[in-house]
């Protein structure tokens, strides 16, 4: 029935009313005149027909009641959604009604924007138990803190692109078709890698919500890669590459901090992220080690870095710029440690005074693999240069050998040193 009030509304309430029983036929949608038309053919489907510049504007509406609550949400325009799968749509979810699925967060948020939820309807909440955000942070609480060593990475790709796009979503009602276009999302705007994690942590996290019965299936259904296979890095910087860096690291960089903390990774060929973390009482600067603890350490099997006094140098720098805090690189207030993203993100706004001084492209894991290919060329034994990066070794060595090749490690990691001044030029 319409809802118009004035007169000329008064006539088209009345002809909309004389025609409200009539089955609605795709030919008869294109052709009605403005107001609100129910369909017979499916329950709570509704047809609301606007004057607009130009023409009309025909939207369909699905009225439903849920938990007491009455209130209509939008499925699409006419004749882009055609009334057949208008008619599927409104079907599909007045049946997730009946399941106890609150329809209006069974939508898409492309169909969400058509029409808004009303004003007193509440938001989901993370306490919902079959919203998105509860099995993601259930997920997070009960799986990957537990779990992974460092779980702010799979925290990190839910909330860059799942969370967002799904915000109020409950969770039984997304499907394959909705995981492959946020995929292809990420793929297009040129991060293939990227979606490859995403799509791993995506069905990690279903399968856990299967396993605690929030959800019954696991939309993640793929046959490939969505980013498709990844090559390994092979990057490294050239001589001229690192003569141009080590000549001036701060012109190179803009940011002191940057240019000392880029210096110690290449010097040696340590993570990003144990950089990041470590605190100056694993800095002995009289026997001139770096000690990095098993918890800061990827293989979770921690080590003693040697540092030429080149390192020694780079580290007294960053001590200064610390300001007291028992951190090597702390935040602002000083309490606590860098993330490793700010290092990532430092150099990804560098990398235009990198290029304009003959730089391609690079990023820090770079500079490690720089490290090792440097200890190769300088003849170091490959058991050695694997130490010095902390690699993993292979069969019974890795087994048995626990010598700790502290001093081999130094001799190395010296003549990379000697090797890096002399590309510099004996700059002071």
């Amino acid at each position: 029935m319409v809802t118009k009030t004035s007169a000329s509304g008064h006539r088209r309430r009345t002809q909309a009313g004389s025609q409200g029983s009539q089955r609605l036929v795709a030919t008869r949608v294109a052709s009605l005149a403005p107001g609100t038309y129910t369909d017979p053919g499916q329950t709570g489907l509704q047809l609301r027909v606007r004057e607009k510049a130009g023409g009309f504007s025909r939207t369909w509406l699905l009225r439903f009641k849920f938990k007491g609550e009455e209130t209509r949400i939008a499925l699409g325009h006419f004749p882009d959604t055609t009334l057949d799968a208008a008619r599927g749509e409104a079907r599909r979810l007045r049946e997730l009604a009946v399941q106890g699925i609150d329809p209006r967060r069974a939508q898409s948020r492309r169909r969400q924007r058509l029409a808004p939820l009303p004003a007193s309807s509440t938001p989901a909440k993370p306490a919902d138990r079959h919203t998105v955000e509860f099995l993601a942070s259930e997920f997070k609480e009960r799986y990957l803190r537990p779990n992974r060593k460092r779980p702010e990475y799979a925290e990190w790709l839910l909330k860059r692109d799942a969370l967002p796009a799904w915000r109020n979503r409950d969770a039984r009602t997304i499907t394959p078709a909705e995981v492959i276009e946020l995929l292809d999302g990420i793929v297009d705007r040129g991060a293939p890698v990227l979606a490859n994690r995403t799509a791993a942590v995506l069905s990690q996290m279903f399968r856990f919500g299967i396993q605690r019965r929030v959800v019954e299936q696991n939309p993640v259904q793929l046959l490939m890669r969505p980013g498709g296979r990844e090559k390994p890095r092979e990057r490294v910087l050239t001589d001229d590459e690192l003569r141009v860096f080590l000549t001036d690291p701060i012109e190179c960089t803009r940011y002191p901090k940057l240019a000392y903390a880029m210096t110690i990774l290449l010097l040696t060929g340590q993570r990003r992220g144990e950089l990041a973390r470590a605190k100056w009482s694993e800095i002995d600067f009289d026997e001139k080690t770096w000690t990095i603890p098993d918890e800061n350490s990827k293989t979770g099997r921690g080590h003693v870095v040697p540092l030429a006094d080149r390192a020694i140098q780079e580290f007294q720098a960053l001590k200064r710029l610390a300001d007291g805090s028992r951190w090597v690189l702390p935040t602002e207030d000083g309490d606590k440690s860098a993330a490793p993203a700010l290092l990532t993100r430092g150099l990804a706004r560098c990398l235009p005074r990198f290029k304009a001084r003959g730089v391609s492209e690079f990023n820090l894991h770079d500079l490690r693999r720089t490290c090792r290919t440097g200890l190769a060329a300088l003849k170091i034994e490959p058991h050695i240069a694997e130490r010095v990066l902390n690699h993993a070794q292979p069969g019974v060595a890795g087994v048995y050998d626990r010598h700790a090749y502290l001093d081999e490690k130094r001799d190395a990691l010296q003549k990379w040193a000697e090797r890096l001044h002399q590309l510099r030029g004996n700059v002071s």
